[in-house]
């Protein structure tokens, strides 16, 4: 986190280069070049281009030297705007063509979501793109488009015809009009794709000063830690005597959780027209339950009947594990005869009584499942006893909890962004909540079909005045805090562009809405305590991450295709993948990425695994009670709960930058990170599904779920990316573990590239340490404990000490298992904790020995070797 500003010093006047020779950037007689190249022809008159700054005087928001470092490359971008004659609320214009080049980019494939997509024209892109990166080989150079906030407008690319880059301008509300912009998107010049990144979004941080970067902000204190999420678990059924099974399987499976989050399915929501103070009923599916509204702001029934100590003594209530699986798997029953129905009705049928009767008998038959469920923790109703408040709800659980689980630091709770899916229900509490029509955008047409944006149409959303924001988030997130919860999944986020008609348009409602919110956070709950979903789109990631520091970069895990695909099982996992290394690119600059849950047991389990392990944020899942693979998990998860977590967030290699690891046929997706002794690449054959265009989905491609094969490299790793990891790049030689095939390979940097061939939904970890020579003969690296999937996020201290009487070298390592070197010559001795003890060395350079989990030692062992 950066260090405060100084409050005493001076702004910092940022003027532009006056330097002809710095001009990187010249629009003229139709085309925006970059040092004399073409990018962009064909541009129209009505169309600018302007320096990054102007003799303007920022106040002293951003570190200073953040500023610095905006100023310095400040000739490497500008601004692109645009003019027309009559003002509108939503303004579309190019900015010129382009084809033949290659591009990457990101776009909105559904309201709340994005993912990578490539190209060779403006034709290419995709509606509702959020940057393109091109390739501008002829100087070794990338330039990245980033259509940007200005005023009460956000802009968006689309695709125009003939190679034409559109840009849509609008502001939410037919009320709020405009016709001229000055800076609606943002170019920007670096030789390096990574740099690019970085530079582009603290120059817009500087100029909108209404977000900040990741480097300014702290973490969220799970970061390094194990989690489990109830959502796939339970759904709509949580409850506290799952919960309470769920967290203590993990212990006894000996991983234990450091976090819980306690997801969708806890609060107080019920529907129009029903008792507006009881709670909804019988509740399953989220798609069940996404018209529903808050109607209170504290714990649902089931939860605030949950009585003090009822889970603590020796005969605590018995739990059916199998009880969730079989109200999901009647529930799904259920949705697809529902969706039978609505077929039936779009294509003209007239009887749907044979329909309507399923329903109904699916329906019945989901009830008595149902009985006798409600009061299984407490001992019938606590009133409104004045001990109630300590003995009985929220409160008296997470007490239980803690006091039962010692490691459990923080436990979150789920909301949406407007309460609840629906809002918060008018008249139900001291807030002054209004139902709002939802409109969508023209641009979301180009968007995937989801239930839920269907949903809330349906219901609206039960919007808190914006002049309210504040008082409704600390309201409900005060309370929380002081019933046991230490931060919340904020899901559901980029709903407010649905209802900002009547409220200055979606940007000034935005800005009422994050205000609030990130005070509260800031105030209830440590200013980090707070995960972002449903997320992924311009207006959240330049207005609402000034508190904000962690967040989804994919989709949602799904287990199988929604949408009935037998192989959905596999090919999804891939594409989720894809989703959250090419995210990070532009989110990692803002907040700490997060990877998003899987199941342990699922088909796919280990290939998500292997992808968790080296992402760089934390580690969680959400299994099903009884539902674990502990031996995998163990791959992940230190005893104590904590991980070895990556020093970075993960990225794609260069060279799938503008390739398509998706149905391509030939590209595995590669991505790196560090450790704090060395690099890592995982390469994951994700082949087989994608985005089709034509179809507005995401769906299977059969052909491609095949043997992929490819090459890794230790240049593949960015080592210039963190100033702790530059030197580990300069090294001559180094040594590569291959975590699945448990091999050992001495390169250079000269070295001919590893060929590689992965199977689909599978992969290979590939661990580079930078080979020490010590004495006049001796190479050593120290790799890590192989039974984990990060085996160099183990080493936690290095040392070399080399002196003419002895060569030795400490390393300090933490967990259990198989510790693994390499070292060309066998060592003299090997302390243990300052004890000697045995190892192994092989010919082939292998230098092992068994390392125990010291709890008193919290799972730091102390090795060193004498040559």
């Amino acid at each position: 986190m950066a260090p405060p500003n100084d409050p005493t010093s001076p702004p910092l006047s940022i003027r532009k280069h006056d330097d002809s020779s710095d001009k990187y950037f010249d629009l003229s007689n139709g085309k925006l070049s970059v040092k004399g190249f073409p990018l962009l022809s064909e541009v129209p008159s009505n169309v600018t281009f302007a320096p990054l700054f102007s003799s303007i005087c920022k106040p002293p928001d951003a570190p200073l030297a953040l500023l610095q470092r905006v100023q310095a490359l400040s000739h490497k971008g500008g601004f692109l705007g645009f003019h027309k004659e009559a003002p509108s609320d939503r303004l579309i214009n190019s900015l010129g063509k382009f084809t033949g080049r290659e591009f990457l980019s990101i776009f909105r494939f559904k309201t709340w979501w994005s993912t990578m997509w490539v190209g060779n024209s403006g034709s290419d892109l995709q509606m509702e793109t959020q940057w393109v990166l091109l390739n501008v080989p002829e100087m070794r150079s990338y330039v990245i488009i980033i259509p940007v906030i200005d005023g009460s407008f956000r802009s968006a690319l689309h695709p125009g015809t003939d190679g034409h880059v559109m840009i849509c301008a609008e502001s939410g509300s037919t009320k709020v009009t405009a016709s001229s912009f000055d800076a609606i998107a943002y170019v920007h010049v670096s030789e390096n794709p990574y740099h690019i990144m970085n530079e582009a979004y603290s120059a817009l941080r500087v100029h909108l000063n209404t977000f900040k970067l990741l480097e300014e902000k702290a973490a969220p204190s799970l970061i390094d830690k194990f989690g489990w999420c109830t959502w796939d678990a339970f759904y709509l059924t949580v409850e506290p005597a799952g919960v309470w099974h769920g967290v203590n399987d993990f212990v006894e499976g000996g991983v234990s959780p450091r976090f819980l989050i306690i997801d969708d399915g806890w609060q107080s929501i019920n529907f129009d027209g029903e008792n507006p103070n009881e709670d909804a009923k019988n509740l399953v599916l989220g798609g069940t339950q996404m018209t529903a509204r808050l109607h209170r702001l504290d714990e649902c029934e089931k939860f605030r009947e949950y009585k003090g100590g009822s889970l603590l003594g020796p005969r605590p209530p018995s739990f059916d594990p199998k009880k969730p699986k079989m109200l999901i798997s009647k529930a799904i029953e259920l949705e697809h005869a529902e969706k039978d129905r609505d077929k039936a009705i779009q294509s003209g049928v007239t009887d749907l009584s044979a329909f309507e009767s399923k329903i109904q008998k699916l329906k019945q038959e989901l009830d008595v499942m149902f009985c006798g469920d409600e009061k299984s923790v407490s001992t019938g109703s606590s009133g409104s006893c004045s001990c109630k408040a300590d003995s009985y709800g929220m409160k008296a659980f997470t007490r239980d909890l803690r006091t039962k689980f010692k490691g459990l630091d923080d436990i979150y709770v789920w909301h949406a962004l407007c309460g609840a899916w629906g809002g918060v229900r008018p008249g139900a509490t001291h807030l002054n909540s209004k139902i709002i029509p939802c409109k969508l955008s023209a641009g979301l047409d180009g968007t995937m079909n989801d239930l839920a944006v269907v949903k809330i149409i349906e219901g609206g959303i039960g919007l808190v005045q914006p002049d309210q924001a504040g008082d409704f988030y600390d309201s409900m997130h005060s309370y929380l805090a002081s019933v046991g919860i230490t931060g919340v999944k904020v899901d559901v986020i980029h709903t407010l562009e649905y209802v900002s008609e009547e409220y200055g348009g979606r940007v000034e409602l935005a800005k009422s809405y994050y205000r609030g919110l990130s005070d509260s956070l800031a105030e209830n709950f440590k200013g980090s305590g707070l995960i972002s979903s449903m997320e992924q789109c311009n207006d959240f990631f330049f207005l609402g991450t000034k508190q904000i520091s962690m967040g989804r970069v994919g989709d949602d895990f799904w287990f199988q295709d929604p949408n009935g695909d037998p192989m959905g099982v596999y090919w999804l996992q891939g594409v989720h993948m894809i989703h959250c290394a090419y995210n990070s690119m532009w989110m990692g600059q803002i907040i700490q990425p997060d990877w998003d849950m899987f199941q342990s047991d699922h088909l796919c389990a280990k290939f998500h695994a292997g992808s968790r392990a080296i992402c760089g944020g934390p580690v969680y899942v959400s299994d099903s009670v009884g539902g674990h693979d502990f031996e995998l998990l163990k791959k992940l998860v230190y005893p104590d709960g904590t991980i070895p977590r990556c020093q970075h967030f993960a990225l794609p290699t260069r060279d799938c930058l503008f390739r398509n690891p998706l149905f391509d046929k030939k590209t595995i997706l590669k991505i790196w990170n560090f450790n704090k002794h060395g690099g890592v690449i995982g390469a994951f054959n994700c082949q087989g599904a994608g985005w089709d265009p034509k179809e507005r989905r995401i769906k299977g491609y059969s052909e491609c779920y095949k043997l992929m094969s490819g090459s890794v490299h230790v240049t593949d790793i960015e080592w210039d990316q963190k100033k702790e990891a530059a030197q580990m790049g300069e090294a001559e030689e180094y040594i590569i573990h291959l975590n699945q095939a448990e091999d050992l390979l001495l390169v250079s940097p000269e070295s001919e590239a590893m060929q590689i061939t992965i199977e689909p939904s599978s992969f290979e970890i590939f661990s580079f340490v930078p080979i020490k020579k010590l004495g006049t003969s001796i190479k050593f690296a120290p790799i890590g404990l192989t039974n984990m999937f990060n085996s160099g996020g183990t080493i936690q201290e290095l040392g070399y000490f080399d002196s003419e009487a002895e060569t030795c070298v400490k390393i300090d390592v933490k967990g259990g298992g198989n510790f693994l070197s390499y070292s060309n010559a066998s060592p003299k001795k090997c302390f243990l904790n300052g004890a000697e003890v045995a190892f192994e060395w092989l010919d082939n350079g292998k230098l092992s020995l068994n390392l125990p989990w010291t709890e008193a030692a919290g799972g730091i062992s102390k090795v060193a070797f004498l040559f």
